[in-house]
């Protein structure tokens, strides 16, 4: 048998309050530390936000005065969680090392979702992401270079392939086709569940992210870039939000939040080289058992009925951080012209998404390609890791 959470008892909440000197943790060492070590961080920063904002939203919907207080008390051990992680991050790391981490995330977290993903629908919303988000990491990486004249080698590691994406100017759609059809609660598979409040949380992270730390740059060129990947992020948090089926209710979706705390925690305790992080993983995982146990009870007495009905009989195969790239360059292959009109997925421009599109460039190239551009000027030519040989498609080789 596999681990179920629901049967396990973890810390009890009383016992869970740390103090500055427990949450002061130690940073990992970003010229030594395993690359996914600090994707695994960033991903459980994004989940943890996600759990802190989702239980203010609850909060503020809940007319019940003991729920409230439950769930303040829950919530602010979740904050401490999420101080503890975020702080793991080093502080030497400039803002666009931290960026370029982030769409790591993006592309090897969404790849292994996209990989797993039984239901063909969600996957199809997945594979679509992975390639924006792979563009992205080679439009900052490039500016990485431009302005800090370091290489995103050294942040990747040769895990993750850097090469053009579905282009990012072509991300700019209309509203309207960012929203995807939800799954059917009621029928979906539980492990889709997690994959869609994952995705989101991430996505969701690095939108707040990009809108907070754009502005910080003084070059015209990386404060552009930021404010058009940034609005492409809002547009990912919508197309991966609308996968939630609306019908759940608040507490359904509380106790998804804290399963999926405790699938992700398990998931990266099981495979952490870094004994230090994975220490925290295992306690964060003891609390997040307690926090699940009670917002199971907070289902069975508000919704009237059992979590087992919503949740599966024991955890998936854990979710791994690994190389995706035969994966990507398939995509890459196959689905880089693709677009979405309504619902559904396109490979040909149509009205509404070529009048976005002059609405947006008014006709201009925009920062996503001048970047390119200067880049070009400034080194002679671009900035790729191509690991396993040329791009697989030909329009987006380096030219000559």
């Amino acid at each position: 048998m596999g681990f179920n959470p629901v049967e396990h008892q973890g810390i009890p909440l009383d016992r869970q309050l740390r103090s500055w000197r427990e949450l002061d943790v130690e940073p990992i060492d970003p010229d030594h530390a395993d690359p996914y070590t600090r994707c695994r961080i960033i991903t459980m920063n994004g989940i943890e936000v996600e759990a802190i904002l989702f239980s203010h939203q609850f909060a503020r919907h809940c007319p019940d005065p003991e729920v409230k207080r439950q769930l303040a008390e829950v919530r602010y051990i979740e904050h401490q969680q999420q101080k503890t992680v975020n702080w793991l991050l080093p502080g030497l790391a400039s803002v666009l090392e931290t960026t370029i981490a982030y769409e790591q995330v993006a592309v090897d977290l969404t790849g292994w979702i996209a990989r797993h993903e039984p239901d063909p629908y969600l996957k199809q919303a997945y594979e679509f992401g992975v390639l924006e988000d792979f563009d992205h990491l080679y439009r900052y990486a490039n500016l990485y270079e431009m302005i800090e004249h370091r290489k995103a080698e050294s942040i990747v590691d040769g895990l993750t392939e850097v090469m053009p994406g579905r282009p990012t100017k072509f991300h700019h759609r209309h509203p309207h086709d960012n929203v995807r059809e939800p799954y059917d609660r009621s029928t979906t598979n539980p492990l889709s569940k997690l994959h869609a409040l994952t995705i989101m949380s991430a996505e969701q992270q690095t939108m707040n992210f990009y809108m907070n730390v754009g502005p910080q740059y003084m070059e015209p060129i990386a404060r552009q870039l930021y404010q058009e990947i940034g609005l492409i992020e809002e547009e990912h948090v919508t197309h991966y939000e609308s996968l939630v089926d609306p019908g759940e209710t608040w507490w359904e979706q509380l106790v998804n939040h804290e399963y999926n705390e405790c699938y992700l925690y398990h998931s990266f305790m099981e495979q952490e080289p870094d004994p230090k992080v994975k220490a925290i993983w295992e306690l964060h995982l003891n609390m997040e058992l307690e926090h699940l146990r009670i917002a199971c009870d907070l289902m069975r007495r508000h919704d009237g009925r059992e979590p087992q009905e919503i949740l599966a009989p024991e955890l998936p195969n854990v979710l791994t951080f690994e190389q995706n790239k035969v994966f990507v360059r398939d995509l890459l292959d196959t689905q880089i012209d693709v677009t979405t009109l309504g619902t559904g997925y396109v490979q040909d421009a149509h009205e509404r998404f070529e009048r976005m599109q002059e609405q947006i460039h008014g006709g201009e190239e925009p920062p996503s390609e001048r970047v390119m551009a200067q880049h070009r000027e400034m080194f002679g030519g671009e900035y790729r890791i191509e690991t396993e040989g040329g791009h697989p498609d030909l329009a987006s080789r380096e030219r000559d």
